[in-house]
């Protein structure tokens, strides 16, 4: 099947002839440009969408879903409002817990930290706290010896920060203490490590402990009361949908809040960065399709003889515009297809590409004592690969329309006025 000419000749002029060898070198330096700019953006979101989903899975390995509290100074009820949560279908399992600030004191040094009290058998359900235990495990919670005082579970971070480690004692201090007629005073209870966590995020490591429920309902005064209680969704990603539900549920009194809503400002961020980082590499793709413009009015200085003998032979302005449209697409879609393929397959094997670059030459390109990463996350999504593609080979398209509008307009005895 024989091609329109349109076709055959606008693949002819990405070949030049051996006198002619720089504009094809320049038809390559503008495919690399676009290369580079599509394999650029690929692997950088891919990046970001990785530190995403990996900051977002430590907010939810130590959070929970969804928090359900009261607007009184806690939930007298808190079994009923169990009951009620679990019969959401969307919901996966339900634990209560207890929340406050208090000051834990070593012999060492000081810190105040965010104490909640929770129950064991039920917090490994909710959160990920029982897979980021490093020593002991939160059932060690639960067991009382006659002379030894009640269990404490803290973080690593909060650990080297008070110098005590598993196994050793320390105070905790809460500044809502009893009254007295000398004014009130502090209360303290002397705990025992019994577990230590790693969530590998520094502001949990360093500022979270925890108790057993009773233990907190004691030492707070709280009765049978609780702060409120935690729910595990299925689907995390429904979570704002169910807790409208939930909240028109339970009705008025209880105050409802999805992990999206807490986290809100941090993933907006986020959010932001990553649509700044794409417009800015974008920049790259739109510097490369500059190329395509030289290159494209260079073709048609040097191929004015060749528009004017095919104007001559009944070629339409039409035609010579569709032979260089075809010219720069074919730069911009060959550029784009190699940079979207090396792009993919270098984001996806980002890791061992990582560790190949750290073995030649000797440093880690992300210290773990640093950014509490101990690889470079990668994920890469096939929604954005399409939307950087489709922006690519536009951008392409755009860069080819004035160049070869130049060429439909060339007038035949112009052209060969001086030949």
């Amino acid at each position: 099947m024989a091609l329109p000419y349109e076709v055959f000749v606008g693949l002819r002029y990405l070949k030049a002839k051996r006198k002619q060898s720089f504009i094809s070198i320049i038809t390559l330096i503008s495919i690399a440009g676009i290369t580079v700019g599509v394999m650029a953006l690929i692997v950088v979101l891919a990046v970001m969408t990785g530190f995403q989903e990996d900051l977002r899975d430590k907010i939810l390995g130590t959070n929970s879903h969804i928090v359900i509290t009261q607007y009184s100074k806690g939930m007298d009820d808190f079994e009923s409002v169990v009951k009620k949560v679990k019969d959401h279908p969307q919901v996966e399992a339900v634990t209560p817990f207890i929340y406050s600030q208090v000051m834990l004191t070593s012999e060492q040094n000081v810190s105040g930290v965010v104490v909640r009290g929770i129950d064991p058998g039920r917090e490994g359900k909710v959160t990920k706290l029982a897979e980021n235990m490093r020593e002991g495990s939160l059932d060690d919670l639960l067991k009382k010896e006659d002379g030894v005082p009640p269990g404490i579970v803290i973080g690593k971070e909060l650990s080297s920060m008070l110098g005590v480690f598993y196994g050793e004692d320390l105070n905790i201090v809460s500044p809502l203490g009893n009254m007295t007629p000398m004014g009130m005073v502090p209360r303290m209870k002397k705990f025992r490590i019994v577990g230590i966590f790693d969530s590998g995020m520094y502001e949990y490591d360093t500022s979270l402990a925890y108790i057993s429920l009773k233990e907190a309902q004691i030492f707070f005064n709280m009765g049978d009361r609780v702060t409120g209680v935690e729910i595990r969704m299925m689907d995390f990603f429904q979570a704002d949908e169910t807790a409208a539900q939930l909240r028109e549920k339970l009705g008025f009194g209880y105050f409802v809040r999805d992990w999206m809503e807490m986290n809100r400002n941090i993933f907006s961020a986020l959010k932001l960065e990553k649509t700044v980082m794409f417009i800015i590499l974008m920049l790259i793709i739109l510097v490369a399709s500059f190329n395509i413009i030289s290159t494209l009015i260079m073709v048609v200085m040097e191929k004015g003889k060749d528009i004017a003998i095919l104007k001559s032979m009944g070629a339409t302005s039409g035609g010579i515009l569709k032979i260089f449209l075809i010219e720069g697409m074919v730069i911009g879609v060959l550029g784009t297809l190699l940079g979207g393929i090396s792009g993919v397959l270098l984001a996806l094997n980002l890791e061992e590409v990582v560790s190949a670059v750290e073995k030649a030459f000797g440093f880690k390109v992300l210290s773990p004592d640093i950014y509490y990463l101990d690889r470079l996350p990668s994920h890469v999504n096939f929604t954005d690969v399409s939307i950087i593609m489709v922006t690519a080979v536009l951008i392409s398209l755009l860069a080819t329309i004035y160049p070869a509008w130049q060429a439909s307009r060339m007038a035949p005895a112009d052209a060969l006025r001086y030949e």
